[in-house]
């Protein structure tokens, strides 16, 4: 019994995001999977954290089973934290986001920004039983470089970096994501507590 894994749903169609947990949360005896089909939520917070008790609550709505969802997204200093929690609806395609925000940015001596990342995790019914906030500093580059990654990675200098996200090994990024970050205390959390 000591070997089985916990299994809980994380609320998410983003196969990227679910290998990149799996391999934060490896050895810790949990193990993340997709919800069932129909998983649709409708995004209508104002802040991270309600966007990600709208996506557990959802899933486990759908799952019956604890459910774990993450928001998360790029605030950039120099546009008032934008794109904020339109991070993933700045622009049409992922490399439209980085050339709207790179246009932006083009008169901007300020490039200080960071990911943030708000996990919140539910039980069966959708009750909170705990929320954890994740941080990533640096800065917006002039150009994107590097391929490992998605979404702005390829323009987010990590502070203490001289490299983007993009150009970090998988090992590096989980290391200091804000993803990593508030999963690594959310773990702490279910180890405590759920185990």
């Amino acid at each position: 019994m000591e070997n089985k894994k916990l299994k809980i749903v994380f609320a998410t169609g983003n196969m990227h995001k679910l290998k990149e947990l799996n391999e934060i949360a490896e050895n810790s005896g949990i193990e993340f999977i997709l919800p069932p089909s129909g998983f649709d939520p409708i995004e209508t917070g104002k802040t991270f954290q309600e966007n990600s008790l709208i996506k557990a609550k959802e899933a486990a709505k759908l799952s019956h089973n604890i459910s774990l969802a993450d928001d998360s997204g790029l605030c950039v200093d120099a546009l008032n934290g934008e794109p904020g929690i339109y991070s993933a609806r700045y622009a049409e395609t992922p490399q439209a986001r980085i050339d709207k925000l790179l246009n932006n940015l083009a008169d901007e001596g300020n490039r200080k920004a960071k990911f943030v990342c708000a996990m919140t995790l539910v039980d069966g019914f959708g009750n909170i039983l705990n929320s954890e906030i994740g941080e990533c500093h640096g800065q917006i580059a002039y150009s994107q470089s590097g391929t490992n990654g998605f979404g702005y990675d390829p323009v987010f200098i990590v502070d203490g970096f001289e490299k983007t996200m993009a150009e970090l090994t998988e090992e590096q990024k989980n290391n200091i994501s804000h993803r990593g970050n508030a999963l690594r205390k959310m773990l702490e959390f279910i180890k405590s507590n759920l185990r």
